[in-house]
């Protein structure tokens, strides 16, 4: 082995414990973050621990979520005997880190390759704010934006080569990632568009490769689905109808994408415009690949899952009601787009015949990329000032404004026999009540859900715990439930809500 090719290894080692670096650095104050769906996956995680099942903290199966991040949790759990909430931020920092060794390995196998490319991508990785989000919290992107780099791969030695070995382990990662994200049904239309394209495959055996291929990566996700229809009667949850049509979630894809480029929100109004480049770019550019017969390359595996994940995110946005369209949502597609977008400059360098040209263009674009780099470190100091140095943490529950709240101090030591026994506890955020008193609780209904709010208000004797900073536009709220019903006061924490009981 060479000097250059230890080098190759060594230098992406070097950016792996800067990776991991950055996350303790993130996670010093509070430790890793924790949002409302870090608290399903963990409750989840320490009902598989303890009970062997993956019920969340309202004994109900975890449906709005795949069930295999809360059981990835629950092993590492089980053999380190610590709670997720505990080991959090080092398997973050772990799974970052990873991820920026897999991306180093992946571009020193593009075509053409240069080190200072390599190194440039591997800082904006790295500096990325969303992803740096990302792995601070404990959320299933961690381990699926590393899946979709392993698929990547495993699937290209499958390109190069047709052999059914490689085609199975890209297909069981396919189906791993399936039951760790939903999104990750992109995966398997990545894959499944690059077979159908393959020009060099002959006809039998890519009708073969593609129906083994599909068998096996949607599998898992099938059984998981089949398993949450017949245990709560939805195969992912209650779902409501999209509010937003396609132009405006066009336009949200196109704000992510403006601020990951560095721009102000007085810029937004390039958003629809810059979305729609970026689409129709990937588009075009796997059109150019079709027509070279140059399907196999890392370079082009990432243009084709970038295309894939953003109409799907675009499009089931569309159709289907979820969070707005925001850096974590698309946080998958900033590696293969950033690659997509800046490794066809190697090519068009490498073709360039006068030496003083191609100097003057690579320092233009080293430039370009310093010039981008320092714009997000400065984005990422900004944030560990306002997070770390000025002490308030992740944003969270684990945050200083919930640390210094009087409600949550006393949710952590209230004597639980003021709820009488086998009467509901409702609240707008029943994740706070887990998190904070180990209680279970349910959620209000949703308004959309009329059924379900008729239902409620049929109760004869229920408790709420209401946080008044938490209110949700989408569920009944406190001014609702007390036009309907009298409701006793237990115990009232002002603007930060109460503790309420209701009996006809």
């Amino acid at each position: 082995m060479t000097f250059s090719d230890k080098l190759k290894n060594y230098d992406t080692l070097v950016f792996s414990a800067i990776a991991f670096f950055a996350i303790y650095l993130f996670c010093s104050y509070n430790g890793v973050g924790i949002s409302p769906d870090s608290i399903m996956y963990t409750s989840a995680a320490r009902n598989f621990v303890e009970h062997g099942n993956l019920h969340t903290f309202n004994h109900k199966p975890i449906v709005d979520f795949p069930v295999f991040y809360p059981t990835y949790l629950g092993i590492i759990s089980f053999i380190t005997r610590l709670d997720p909430t505990v080991f959090g931020w080092w398997l973050d920092a772990f799974m970052f880190a990873a991820l920026i060794y897999c991306s180093g390995y992946i571009m020193s196998r593009f075509v053409p390759t240069n080190r200072i490319y390599k190194w440039l991508i591997l800082a904006a990785i790295i500096l990325n704010p969303g992803l740096l989000q990302v792995y601070c919290y404990l959320w299933s992107e961690t381990l699926f934006i590393l899946e979709v780099l392993l698929f990547m791969i495993v699937f290209r030695q499958y390109l190069l080569n047709h052999a059914g070995k490689w085609l199975v382990f890209a297909a069981l990662i396919g189906a791993v990632a399936c039951i760790t994200r939903y999104a990750a049904v992109t995966i398997v239309g990545t894959g499944g568009l690059i077979l159908l394209l393959d020009r060099t495959l002959p006809i039998r055996k890519k009708i073969g490769h593609i129906l083994i291929y599909g068998f096996i990566s949607i599998s898992l996700l099938v059984a998981n689905l089949w398993f949450n229809a017949l245990h709560t009667g939805t195969v992912t949850g209650p779902r409501e109808p999209s509010i937003t049509p396609f132009s405006k979630n066009l336009y949200y894809f196109g704000t992510v994408f403006c601020d990951w480029l560095g721009f102000t929100p007085n810029q937004y109004f390039l958003a629809t415009p810059l979305a729609a480049i970026i689409l129709i770019g990937f588009i075009a550019a796997l059109a150019f690949n079709f027509y070279r017969r140059k399907l196999d390359s890392f370079e082009n595996l990432a243009i084709t899952f970038a295309l894939v994940y953003g109409l799907f995110i675009v499009l089931s946005s569309t159709f289907s009601r979820y969070e707005r369209i925001n850096p974590r949502l698309l946080s998958p597609m900033y590696i293969p787009a950033l690659w997509g977008y800046t490794s066809w400059g190697l090519l068009f360098l490498k073709r360039l015949a006068n030496p003083k040209v191609r100097i003057a263009v690579a320092i233009v674009f080293i430039g370009a990329m310093l010039g981008y780099i320092t714009k997000i470190f400065m984005v990422d100091h900004f944030r560990y000032k306002d997070q770390i140095s000025d002490e308030y943490g992740n944003p969270g529950y684990t945050d200083n404004d919930w640390m210094e709240s009087e409600f949550a101090r006393y949710l952590k030591t209230m004597d639980k026999r003021i709820f009488k026994p086998k009467v509901t506890v409702y609240s707008d955020a029943h994740e706070a009540v887990y998190f904070f008193s180990g209680m279970s609780s349910f959620l209000v209904p949703h308004k959309f859900f009329q059924k379900d709010v008729d239902k409620f208000f049929q109760k004869k004797h229920f408790y709420l715990i209401w946080f008044k900073n938490l209110e949700n536009a989408e569920l009944i709220n406190l001014k609702d439930i007390q036009s309907r019903v009298p409701l006793k006061t237990i115990k009232d924490f002002g603007d930060e809500g109460g503790i309420y009981e209701y009996e006809e």
